[in-house]
């Protein structure tokens, strides 16, 4: 076996030219003496009494030796004969039902790791121009031989065939390929460049990963001083996501601590193309540097702008309070934010989506909401309402997006990520299950539990939508005969007054709790430069209604008790009426 890392639940295989092609080669490799060591040691604290497989329960280096021999000749040959041929191996086989169970415990034991391949080419083997190649002779093997191993020293200690298989993930859960490629980086970012950058990926979902975190606090504030000056990183323990944020690219660094987070963001950013990667990237992100870096900060998560260098640098401390994928996402989308308001285009939170209704009836709505607004949470109800009348239902941004004017006056939206980062429990019945092939699960059994999946593709993001609706999603307000579901504004006044005072009713997201109120519910960027956000807001609020663009607020009540599903659904129903009344 190669060379590994181990963090926390994370085991790190590091392959620089082959892996591992016999269970000899495997047993004897210092990762499956590491992993043999550390779930015996789990047992002896246990008192189980899977260790009377041994002759006492104070086991020694020895013992695992033996134990260690045993198993090598146990894929290779029936219990019986084991013994003959390893000194020793009879006391451990002397109750073969304890240690079949004990062989249970052990391979348990290894996949209750979050488990990642990082294939590195230093060698100019170009192993990101073959990556399905790349990817059998690492991930596939590797699952292969030890689903193999276990289920040949299973067979040899029981003397019998299983009736029933189960196709588990037994090797690698995640496949990387990165290169050592120098970005165009000014000079005092260059150690940034020893960190090999990922070219392709390779999952086995669902994944069910369990972050040390499941939700987010506080913001990321500016700072006057760069975060990264005098960085010193191991590359070895780092890789970079090289991200396509809707028409930028940001490169994201994470220390290998946070791998799980990291990999994750293949189902919620493109990667970039080679091509996107020749010119200098808008910005750059370092997730889990050291503490000592960030110590001068009163704020953890920090963003500089270099203007001399025009480039957005972020950094958050290698801390097990981070290990949340919302620090990672949110992040990401806040440097999003300020580059496109010093662009002079308007970002949003929100979702986009475009639909089209049988009788060539095609509308674009933006949705602009705090997370836990109901935002996706309408858009899924109308999709399963709208099943007989919708024609086609095409997302261009779940979460966050811009808004651009056109030479014509035309008011395009555009998006910013490929997926989703939605809450399970405000999930339509079944909707989890049903897209389960392609998902990323976080902190399932607990509160505010995630998945992750793509539901949109690249094109449609940075397309460009004649925007026809804006609404702003409004989850914590009852209805009645003067507050109805959809209310329309008649003025950019009004308008703006409610969307800048921002009010929700917090979800347990992020740790904020109850009534809220954030600038524009937009504290990724606008809320930091509200001196550069509030007359582009005031120049495209204007715009929006010289255009005839329906401008008001939609009351999702997904905030209120009692109204987690059907407030959703009866927006959705609303919806879909007023769009085809506005036809």
């Amino acid at each position: 076996m190669q060379s590994y890392d181990i963090f926390d639940n994370k085991i790190i295989l590091h392959i620089q030219d082959r892996i591992c092609d016999s269970a000899e080669e495997v047993i004897s490799s210092e990762l499956f003496r590491g992993i043999v060591d550390e779930a015996v040691q789990k047992l002896v604290k246990r008192h189980s009494i899977l260790l009377d497989v041994f002759e006492k329960r104070e086991v020694t280096p020895k013992d695992i030796d033996t134990l260690i021999e045993t198993l090598k000749f146990l894929t290779k040959m029936p219990a019986s004969l084991v013994p003959n041929v390893v000194p020793g191996a009879r006391v451990l086989l002397k109750n073969t039902t304890l240690f079949n169970d004990f062989i249970e415990n052990l391979y348990n034991y290894w996949r209750s790791f979050d488990r990642f391949i990082v294939s590195s080419d230093s060698k100019g083997r170009n192993w990101d121009k073959r990556p399905y190649r790349t990817f059998n002779e690492t991930i596939g093997q590797l699952t292969n031989l030890i689903r193999s191993m276990y289920r040949d020293i299973q067979e040899n200690v029981s003397g019998n065939h299983p009736r029933i298989y189960r196709q588990v993930a037994a090797g690698a859960e995640v496949s990387t390929i990165a290169v050592v490629k120098a970005a165009d980086l000014p000079e005092e970012y260059a150690a940034l460049n020893k960190v090999p950058m990922m070219r392709q990926m390779l999952i086995y979902p669902p994944l069910i990963l369990n972050p040390t975190m499941n939700k987010r606090t506080g913001r990321a504030e500016r700072v006057e001083e760069n975060p990264l000056k005098g960085i010193d990183i191991n590359s070895r323990e780092w890789l970079c996501y090289p991200a396509k944020v809707g028409e930028l690219v940001i490169l994201i660094y994470f220390h290998l601590s946070y791998a799980e987070l990291g990999h994750s963001l293949c189902n919620l950013f493109q990667m970039a193309e080679d091509e996107d990667l020749v010119r200098p990237p808008d910005a750059i992100y370092a997730y889990g540097v050291p503490e000592s870096l960030l110590e001068r900060f009163p704020s953890k998560q920090v963003f500089f702008d270099d203007q001399k260098n025009n480039l957005l640098v972020a950094a958050v401390p290698l801390k097990p309070e981070f290990g949340y994928f919302g620090y990672l996402k949110k992040m990401v989308l806040t440097l999003h934010n300020i580059i496109m308001m010093k662009r002079g285009i308007l970002p949003f939170h929100g979702a986009l989506v475009r639909v089209i209704l049988k009788g060539n009836i095609d509308r674009t709505v933006l949705f602009i909401g705090d997370t836990g607004a109901g935002k996706s949470e309408t858009l899924e109800a109308l999709r399963s309402l709208g099943e007989d009348e919708i024609q086609d239902f095409i997302i261009i941004a779940d979460d966050m997006g811009s808004i651009r004017i056109a030479s014509d006056g035309t008011i395009l939206g555009y998006g910013t990520e490929i997926g989703a980062f939605l809450r399970l429990d405000d999930l339509q019945p079944g909707y989890a299950l049903g897209q389960i092939d392609r998902a990323i699960i976080m902190n399932a059994n607990q509160v505010n539990a995630r998945i992750i999946i793509p539901v949109t593709t690249y094109d449609q993001v940075i397309k460009g939508e004649k925007i026809d609706f804006i609404l702003y999603a409004n989850n914590y307000g009852m209805i009645d005969e003067d507050h109805p579901i959809i209310e329309h504004f008649t003025d950019a006044e009004k308008a703006m007054s409610v969307f800048r005072e921002g009010t929700a009713m917090s979800k347990g997201t992020t740790s904020s709790t109850g009534l809220v109120h954030t600038y524009f519910v937009n504290p990724f960027g606008p809320a930091q430069y509200k001196e550069v956000h509030d007359p582009l807001a005031k120049k495209y609020f204007e715009a929006f209604f010289k255009q005839g663009i329906f401008v008001g607020q939609m009351r999702s009540r997904l905030g209120m008790v009692g109204w987690e599903r059907k407030g959703p659904e009866e927006a959705a129903r609303e919806l879909l009426r007023v769009i085809q009344s506005k036809a």
